[in-house]
């Protein structure tokens, strides 16, 4: 990766909202995710991320969600599982015309069953959207 690349990885995982010390969990890592991304997040925070095996409580959670992953809203709820209160769960999926492309519908539709609500999208790669989720207010 070269310097730009982590520039701008560097002022996305900003943009995503992690800080030095926050502690991310991370779903649905596979061959096709943007290690750049994972590499500026870990920067940003100052460690590694958590395997979706860590039973630690997190800051906030990254998922990499294709189309055939299987049931999203069954995701969103066990990606709270460790989630503290205040937490972000961003859910990244690839853009439009990428393999495993998932329909903006499909978050809109799922993310209130699991009981959360979308905020903002972003684009963090030239594969990859992200799509910020947080709980809603009780």
């Amino acid at each position: 990766m070269g310097e730009t690349d982590t520039a701008a990885g560097s002022n996305v995982a900003a943009r995503l909202g992690f800080k030095d010390g926050d502690l991310i969990q991370e779903f649905g890592y596979d061959e096709d995710v943007d290690f750049g991304l994972r590499e500026a997040i870990e920067e940003q925070v100052g460690s590694d991320l958590l395997d979706e095996e860590d039973h630690d409580v997190v800051d906030g959670v990254i998922i990499w969600w294709r189309e055939d992953d299987g049931d999203l809203v069954d995701m969103l709820m066990d990606a709270q599982t460790t989630l503290n209160e205040a937490g972000v769960v961003w859910l990244l999926t690839p853009k439009q015309g990428r393999d495993g492309h998932v329909r903006p519908v499909e978050v809109q539709e799922s993310a209130p069953t699991a009981g959360l609500h979308a905020t903002s999208s972003v684009g963090v790669s030239k594969d990859w959207s992200a799509t910020r989720l947080v709980r809603k207010k009780q």
